[in-house]
C-alpha cells in the first residue's frame, strides 16, 4: 500500500495543517507499518505554475516534473494533503499540483454522456486549516468545497476532511481548533486507516 504526503502551506514549523498531515501519516504507518509514504513539500519545491511550455511538453524539465507528479499521484492508494486557505481558498503551489495530476486521459476522461474519473480508487484525506470558523457550505469558503468538486471529478469519492478552524482568531481558538483536529484524527473511525 503507498500514501503520498502532500503539504503546501507556506507558514513552515508554524503551519496546523503541516502538523495535522503529520499526525494523520503517523497514524496510518502505526496501523500499517508496511506502507510506504512519498513526502512532496509543495511549498519547498514548487512546482511551476501551469504555462504554455507545461501543456505542449516544450520544457523537457518541467514535462519531468509534471509526469513525477502525476505518476505519484497515480501509485498512491491514499493522498493526504495539508489545505491551509489563503484567501477563500487553497494555496496556489496546491494548485499548481492539481493543473499536474488533473490530465484528461490519465485521471478523467469525456464522454457523450460527460466527464467520467479514473482515479476512483483512492482515498483523499485532507487536512484543512482557517483563520475564521465556517459552516457547511458557507458563503466565502471556496478551498473545501472546490477540492471535494475536483475529487469527485478525478472519480474519487472518499474524500475525508480534517479541520483547525478559527485559529487566527485568537491563541486560545489556535490551540482549541488544533486540538480538535488532533483528536478528530485520534478518532478510531475517522479516517479509515
Amino acid at each position: 500500500m503507498k500514501l503520498l504526503h502532500i503539504d503546501s502551506s507556506i507558514q513552515g514549523e508554524a503551519s496546523a495543517s503541516r502538523a495535522l498531515t503529520r499526525a494523520i501519516v503517523a497514524r496510518w504507518k502505526s496501523s500499517r507499518p508496511e506502507m510506504q509514504v512519498t513526502y512532496r513539500d509543495l511549498a519547498a519545491q514548487e512546482l511551476p505554475h501551469l504555462s504554455q511550455n507545461a501543456l505542449s511538453g516544450a520544457d523537457e524539465l518541467e514535462a519531468a516534473r509534471d509526469t513525477a507528479a502525476l505518476e505519484q499521484f497515480l501509485a498512491a492508494d491514499v493522498i493526504v494533503i495539508g489545505a491551509p486557505m489563503y484567501n477563500f481558498s487553497i494555496p496556489s503551489q496546491l494548485k499548481a499540483w492539481i493543473d499536474r495530476i488533473t490530465v484528461k486521459g490519465k485521471t478523467f476522461r469525456y464522454t457523450e454522456k460527460g466527464p467520467v474519473g479514473l482515479a476512483g480508487d483512492k482515498q483523499v484525506i485532507v487536512a484543512v486549516s482557517r483563520g475564521g470558523v465556517y459552516a457547511p457550505n458557507a458563503p466565502g469558503e471556496f478551498g473545501e468545497s472546490y477540492l471535494k468538486f475536483l475529487f469527485g471529478f478525478l472519480g474519487v469519492t472518499d474524500v475525508t476532511f480534517v479541520r483547525a478552524e478559527g485559529l487566527g482568531l485568537s491563541p486560545q481558538h489556535r490551540e482549541a481548533g488544533i486540538s480538535a483536529a488532533l483528536a478528530a484524527i485520534a478518532t478510531p473511525s475517522a479516517l479509515a486507516a
